[in-house]
């Protein structure tokens, strides 16, 4: 069994033994971040154009990573962000597998050392079957962070096609799925949430 394995609500509890509750606004006072002049350009430009060619892989690269490399450069280049990666961390639960985004609360761009922020790529274009897998990887990283001895409360998931977005928060065995639904063009609601689960990172001059 592996991330992409856990195709339903149903899977993850049965499997992880957590809790999923849905039905609240979890991020509607979370302030957003202007989206720079550079990102703005790029998406008038790169959305259409992924639109229509209306792949996985065109939307991943001209939708998601664009804004993931705003995310970056907004926080100082210090946070880093992986893709396609590796993130082996329980075999025996289904924990291990390949993570489409992972973005880790350190520069370090070798290996992740503080995942804070899941992302999956939603697949058929299929906001709620990729409910399972980001949950799966939140409880991956959030076991990752206790063993390598790192506080992190809260962990951000994200399902995306990359015209939507929808937020997942992951916290005490207990999966919340945000209650809103946010598209491309608010990008700077998008990038608000993003930067609000670095926290501390995010209020450093």
């Amino acid at each position: 069994m592996a991330y992409s394995d856990f195709k339903t609500l149903d899977d993850v509890k049965q499997h992880l033994g957590i809790r999923v509750t849905s039905g609240v606004s979890l991020f509607q006072k979370i302030p957003s971040a202007m989206p720079s002049d550079r990102l703005q350009e790029l998406l008038a430009e790169q959305v259409p154009l992924a639109l229509n060619i209306n792949t996985e892989k065109a939307r991943s690269e001209l939708i998601i990573a664009p804004l993931l490399l705003e995310l970056r450069q907004q926080l100082k280049g210090r946070i880093s962000l992986f893709s396609g990666i590796d993130f082996n961390v329980d075999g025996s639960q289904g924990l291990n597998g390949f993570c489409d985004f992972l973005l880790s609360h350190s520069p370090d761009q070798i290996f992740p050392t503080t995942p804070v922020v899941c992302l999956v790529e939603a697949k058929n274009e299929n906001i709620k079957q990729g409910y399972g897998q980001c949950i799966a990887e939140m409880v991956a990283a959030q076991m990752f962070n206790e063993r390598q001895g790192h506080s992190v409360p809260k962990i951000l998931g994200v399902v995306t096609t990359g015209s939507n977005w929808k937020f997942l928060q992951y916290r005490d065995q207990v999966a919340r799925i945000d209650f809103d639904e946010y598209f491309i063009n608010q990008s700077d609601r998008i990038l608000g949430i993003l930067i609000q689960a670095f926290g501390a990172i995010a209020s450093t001059p």
